[in-house]
């Protein structure tokens, strides 16, 4: 029987091939997106990933054991993403500063927001669950996409080719199959909606950013 984690990437896979089909990511692969819209997407990513990491320590508070705890500081103290995006903000011509004066998009906001009433109303289960689709879609990047072969953006895929988010995607697969194994059909419902919530977010995170989305108002 499946997994649990394999379960849910199946249901979600009509919203991840939407992601893996955008226009943004083939246009990095060809290298004809533009500068302007690379640079909203690194800032807002930027700004997204903080709330990523603020999530993961909150569920640390979840850890229902020591090990579990252990291994949940271990992502804490793990930004991976953090050292690419110094070198990227150089290529970009962007700075540490422009980033963080950054307006968070309406649906950066929205999906960070998800990400802490997740981890605020429910256990490490569906905490996992509403974490698990970034690293993993990002992760499945360099079988979709590939390598670029444009300077900047091939810096930027060359990141997932390499593998470097696979210890990353082990580590929440980990949590949210350990989770379900004891979980009850609400705590199991509660992780699929996480899941998908987060999937969908993932999706509009894109559309987002080639768009360039700012608030109305």
């Amino acid at each position: 029987m499946p997994s649990f984690s394999e379960q849910l990437r199946h249901e979600a896979e009509p919203i991840w091939r939407r992601i893996f089909d955008h226009p943004f990511l083939k246009e990095i692969k060809d290298g004809t997106l533009p500068l302007e819209t690379f640079q909203y997407y690194l800032a807002q990513d930027y700004l997204y990933l903080e709330g990523f990491g603020r999530t993961v320590a909150m569920a640390l508070a979840k850890a229902p054991d020591s090990q579990t705890f252990e291994d949940l500081a271990h992502r804490v103290m793990t930004p991976v993403e953090r050292p690419l995006h110094h070198k990227l903000f150089e290529a970009a011509g962007l700075t540490i500063l422009d980033a963080e004066s950054a307006v968070r998009s309406p649906v950066n906001t929205a999906y960070v927001d998800h990400m802490l009433q997740t981890v605020s109303l429910h256990g490490l289960g569906p905490a996992a669950a509403a974490l698990l689709p970034c690293p993993w879609t990002y992760h499945l990047l360099k079988d979709e996409v590939g390598q670029s072969e444009h300077p900047l953006y091939g810096l930027w895929t060359s990141f997932y080719v390499q593998g470097l988010l696979e210890g990353s995607v082990e580590a929440w697969r980990g949590f949210v199959d350990q989770m379900a194994e004891d979980a009850g059909p609400t705590e199991l419902e509660a992780m699929r909606q996480a899941f998908m919530t987060s999937s969908r977010y993932e999706f509009m995170f894109w559309e987002a950013a080639y768009n360039r989305q700012e608030w109305p108002v």
